[in-house]
């Protein structure tokens, strides 16, 4: 079987994403009540007492809202860096310690014929860390919640067969509206959240001949819209020769709605 996923929800009010391959299948977060994220797996048509395991990114409520109540229920093993062991304390309830797993940043775990690679981003969390799912010669690569992309990022992800990339705010929009200067100065730092424009510069450096679906992810409820992102990324690309259509797709993503499940 291929590898295959939905962004199960993408946004400032929780996030999750579904990936799974041969038998195995996998959660990454779980930023919505135990209630939503059972009703999400029934739309895409699965089972979440079947998952191999849940990934956590970083410690940020929209990241484990129902993790805790999910782990326990069904028994699920959680894989997360030692930090954000350290930082979930008191957020997440008492998890087993036969439920609990390290993921150190920057490594490699392979479940059957997955191997899922982590590695570290820039967010204000303990140590925030994405991945990146390869099966059968596919590469999966998720990266949300940076305030930049790095070099290395770059390298980690490069040449994806698809993306769930971060396309966060507009930043006219963000300047504008009406959070306080302390929120918007931390959004638009290094270790905030990154824009339409500066998502879409850093797709240029990764994007290859394998890139065919490009997932605009996390955007903000409050400073911006899906029909501007997919603009913006749209127009910044093609001023240098990336053309939406013919090399890739864009897609969006939603708070409430999962993707399709597809396969790549």
């Amino acid at each position: 079987m291929s590898l295959q996923f939905s962004v199960l929800a993408s946004g400032s009010t929780g996030n999750a994403i579904y990936v799974e391959a041969n038998d195995q299948a996998f959660l990454v977060d779980a930023g919505l009540s135990g209630k939503q994220m059972t009703n999400l797996f029934e739309q895409i048509g699965r089972d979440i007492k079947k998952l191999s395991g849940i990934f956590v990114t970083h410690e940020h409520s929209d990241h484990i809202k129902g993790l805790g109540v999910l782990a326990r229920k069904h028994k699920l093993p959680i894989y997360a860096n030692e930090k954000t062991w350290q930082a979930m304390n008191g957020l997440i309830g008492e998890i087993s310690t036969d439920q609990k797993f390290m993921f150190q940043t920057g490594s490699v775990k392979t479940f059957g014929s997955v191997d899922i690679e982590s590695f570290g981003v820039s967010h204000d969390a303990a140590e925030p860390m994405f991945f990146v799912f390869h099966h059968e010669g596919k590469k999966l690569a998720l990266i949300t919640d940076t305030g930049y992309v790095s070099d290395k990022m770059k390298g980690t992800i490069r040449n994806a067969d698809a993306f769930v990339f971060e396309s966060n705010h507009d930043v006219s929009m963000l300047q504008m509206g009406h959070y306080p200067w302390s929120i918007k100065r931390r959004i638009l730092s290094d270790v905030g959240h990154v824009s339409n424009e500066d998502a879409a510069i850093a797709m240029m450096d990764v994007i290859g001949d394998a890139t065919k679906r490009i997932y605009l992810a996390h955007l903000s409820k409050d400073n911006n819209m899906k029909d501007l992102a997919r603009m913006s990324v749209e127009q910044t690309l093609a001023s240098k020769g990336f053309i939406t259509g013919e090399q890739f797709d864009l897609y969006d993503t939603d708070p409430t709605t999962p993707t399709t499940l597809v396969a790549i």
